[in-house]
């Protein structure tokens, strides 16, 4: 069966197909009466407007383009989320990617998006390879980084300062008095780098830090991956009492170990986390943990696309952190 077309809407409406199309792309154009008996007329045959053709026309699509670096990270469920409560508001959608922190498949996923042009791109942090910035010039559309900082953003940029918000969670440990300090690290992209920067910062500062402190690896992170780094943490630097964690899922996994070693945390061993994911304030003890406006920064974002991104907002915004201390580290 043929698909109804422009001129079938326009026999079952009794009006021509100009008019149909007038109604369609610009019903302000047209009378509340007309319009209703255009949308009556689509509804009853089923059809479709045909998005490419809009597009060519306009040279955009109504779509905004997300890439993340992980569709399973509870990080960037909460951003998007947030992205795709500022597009309903606007009536924009969104073409997820997950680039799997691989700047090259970032690249390959925004080659197959950016045909038609979409209305805008959101891209995790500002590791883009040259190509995708080509790209992006190219296609001319507007871009906002998120989850970082940076001088030169392709377009504008939405985040905060890794590399602060470590160094305020690993100095809250020097200043609950905890002397040997250790640091877990998994998916060591550059935003995890950042942190173990700002680690090193902390303890430099100090004068505590020591070259055995840090265990890290480059595959991806869970809880279990957090009670075996504390494990190779603890053998290789015997005298740690607390640890900086890359993320959550480390710190529980660093608690539920302390447990089975039957360490008491935090009279023996702080923990303090990164993100303030919902668990770390319900198991026991309570995580500390740096907080991190995810969802904020995804609503922005989308905000800053659902409008003309050259005005009324600045080129870097920068959200900050804030430490949520709890049972972990308060002796």
């Amino acid at each position: 069966m043929p698909k109804p077309t422009l001129v079938d809407v326009a026999k079952v409406a009794g009006v021509s197909a100009i008019t149909v199309s007038r109604a369609l792309r610009s019903p302000d154009m047209v009378s509340d009466s007309l319009r209703e008996k255009v949308h009556e007329a689509v509804r009853e045959t089923g059809y479709m407007p045909n998005k490419s053709a809009s597009a060519l026309a306009s040279n955009r699509t109504r779509s905004v383009v997300v890439v993340i670096p992980s569709i399973s990270n509870n990080v960037f469920t909460d951003v998007m989320a947030g992205v795709a409560e500022a597009l309903a508001t606007a009536q924009l959608t969104m073409q997820i990617g997950n680039a799997g922190y691989d700047p090259e498949e970032e690249e390959r996923l925004l080659r197959s998006f950016l045909n038609p042009a979409p209305h805008g791109v959101i891209l995790a942090g500002v590791e883009q390879t040259p190509e995708t910035l080509k790209m992006l010039e190219n296609v001319d559309v507007p871009v906002v980084q998120i989850m970082d900082l940076d001088d030169n953003p392709i377009g504008k940029i939405v985040g905060f300062s890794n590399t602060d918000a470590a160094e305020a969670g690993t100095r809250h440990l020097v200043e609950q008095g905890y002397k040997h300090i250790g640091f877990l690290g998994a998916q060591m992209d550059p935003r995890s780098q950042q942190r173990l920067a700002g680690f090193k910062r902390a303890l430099e500062k100090a004068g505590q830090f020591d070259p055995r402190s840090t265990a890290t690896t480059n595959l991806p992170s869970d809880v279990q991956m957090g009670a075996t780094l504390l494990g190779k943490l603890v053998s290789q630097y015997p005298e740690c009492d607390a640890v900086f964690c890359n993320n959550d899922d480390l710190a529980l996994g660093a608690l539920f170990e302390c447990h089975r070693r039957g360490i008491r945390v935090p009279l023996d061993f702080g923990i303090c986390g990164f993100n303030n994911l919902g668990i770390t304030g319900e198991c026991f003890p309570s995580v500390t943990t740096v907080e991190t406006p995810r969802k904020e920064i995804g609503r922005l974002a989308g905000q800053i696309l659902s409008v003309d991104a050259s005005e009324g907002y600045d080129k870097t915004i920068d959200l900050g952190y804030s430490l949520v201390q709890r049972e972990s580290t308060t002796r």
